[in-house]
């Protein structure tokens, strides 16, 4: 089975992308790719033999194609959008599936704040079952809780039917889709486009970095509050082929067969010490740990010593989060 992978990020965020890459590689993921980036292209770019710019790929302007291994290469391409990146999603899938990925079979997208640690051919067999999504840490939500009711209510303005379906709540930090699924992103797209009038455009969202939220659009009340998530959540109720869930475990929220952690909140795993995290009371994350391990992979944005004294960071952080770290 022919399959791509994306993400999209801007400034910092590009250490995650690296633990991505690495992390998806290490389980088995061969093939291109697909970075959507704003900003400045990361330093470990530099560290390859065999970068090329490429000044019209696919319609794309200015892409820059690394050659990570002789199995793995990354296209960064540049976005000139003025959504908030995380609004971007559906867009950008359906531009790769309209030009560099055309030919895949099946089409994965991951937040770069994400680390893999379930065998690639899991997550090829799962887009076999439907839609591919992962429960947030927010669910459930029930058939009738506030949010669930705004969306009925404010879709039906436009003649869109929400079918309720289940009480989990997804998260918007991946999908993954097979090629008969495919027009979902198309319906994702669409029902973000209807949100943005309720959100003042696609270019607000929760996060500090973008447009803010009106304040009256913020909280957890508010019905388009996490804006994509939200949107992600509305599609899968006009959806009418299968939808594969896994539980809260999939993405390490609780305990369980984790298989794609994931780092919610401002503090990533690159951002601060773990010692210091866990005198704050803060408890080791199974993210933490992982996004450490993977940075001895292909692509290496620290130097090695560093990495090493991180690592020796989260043991002495996890005996100290034994007696100071809080639930």
């Amino acid at each position: 089975m022919s399959s791509a992978v994306c993400t999209l990020f801007e400034g910092h965020y590009h250490y995650g992308v690296s633990a991505l890459v690495n992390s998806l590689y290490k389980q088995g993921y061969k093939g291109d790719f697909y970075v959507g980036y704003r900003g400045q292209l990361p330093k470990w770019v530099n560290n390859y033999n065999d970068v090329r710019n490429i000044s019209n790929f696919f319609e794309w302007q200015n892409v820059t194609s690394v050659e990570v291994t002789s199995d793995l290469r990354i296209y960064f391409l540049p976005l000139t959008t003025d959504y908030h990146l995380t609004n971007y999603k559906p867009d950008f899938m359906l531009r790769l599936l309209q030009g560099p990925a055309k030919s895949a079979d099946g089409l994965f997208y991951f937040d770069p704040d994400i680390v893999i640690s379930g065998p690639w051919y899991y997550f090829l067999e799962w887009i076999q079952c439907g839609v591919a999504l992962c429960e947030d840490v927010n669910s459930p939500i029930s058939e009738y809780h506030p949010r669930r009711v705004a969306w009925r209510r404010l879709f039906s303005q436009y003649k869109i039917e929400l079918k309720f379906k289940t009480s989990i709540y997804v998260n918007g930090g991946f999908i993954g889709v097979s090629k008969a699924d495919f027009h979902f992103l198309e319906n994702w797209k669409s029902i973000q486009e209807h949100m943005s009038l309720y959100i003042g455009g696609l270019d607000k969202s929760i996060f500090k970095n973008g447009g803010q939220l009106a304040k009256e659009a913020q909280g957890d009340f508010a019905p388009f509050s996490k804006t994509d998530q939200d949107a992600l959540n509305i599609t899968t109720e006009v959806w009418n082929r299968p939808i594969s869930y896994i539980g809260q475990e999939a993405m390490a929220f609780k305990h369980g067969a984790a298989i794609l952690p994931h780092a919610l909140g401002t503090q990533k795993p690159w951002v601060s010490s773990p010692i210091v995290r866990a005198l704050k009371g803060q408890r080791l994350r199974v993210v933490d740990r992982l996004f450490w391990e993977n940075l001895s992979g292909p692509i290496r944005p620290y130097k090695l010593g560093l990495i090493k004294f991180r690592q020796f960071e989260l043991k002495i952080a996890a005996f100290v989060g034994r007696f100071y770290g809080n639930s």
